[in-house]
């Protein structure tokens, strides 16, 4: 399948739909497409991507790896002027999918329906003002958030090791 190209350079252009808006990076467009869009169920319009086939053939650690790149998309929202209520938003979407997506076969089931990577897009793209450069307590405000998401990921995966030995399986 084809990358999906944007017409658009990333910078400051104005984007046609939006006056003064910022055009988004057409990498963050294809990371999306790729952990949530990449597959159609043939016959519906149903589309999922490689996030639940991750958390599915790797649990714990496919989720881990999937909440590393949803970190770069929102790591990437300050550069693009997005407001840090908005950037809280984009956090909570992704530790929503990470903590139901870290249920069993359930949250398996929750991962392909609940596209947070999408979400976050969209979020860009409607709150990419370009009238201002970041600040360093946007900058900050971003890494406290991911921080805590990454302390959430690493906490999910020693219980998941923890109920591992509880349960009598070696770990090396």
């Amino acid at each position: 399948m084809p990358l999906r190209r944007s017409t658009q350079s990333p910078g400051r252009e104005p984007s046609p739909d939006r006056p003064g808006t910022r055009s988004i990076d057409p990498v963050l467009d294809n990371l999306t497409h790729f952990l949530d869009q990449l597959f159609r169920i043939p016959g519906t319009n149903i589309r999922f991507g490689l996030d639940p086939i991750l958390g599915l053939l790797f649990p714990g650690g496919g989720d881990a790896l999937s909440n590393l790149l949803s970190g770069y998309i929102i790591w990437r929202s300050v550069r693009y002027g997005v407001p840090k209520i908005v950037v809280a938003r984009m956090v909570f979407n992704v530790a929503v999918d990470y903590v139901l997506g870290a249920v069993p076969v359930i949250g398996d089931l929750f991962d392909f329906g609940f596209k947070a990577n999408q979400r976050n897009l969209n979020l860009i793209r409607r709150h990419a003002s370009g009238q201002r450069s970041p600040s360093w307590s946007d900058w900050a405000w971003a890494l406290g958030l991911l921080t805590i998401l990454a302390g959430l990921v690493v906490a999910g995966m020693v219980v998941v090791l923890l109920l591992l030995r509880w349960y009598g399986f070696p770990l090396v």
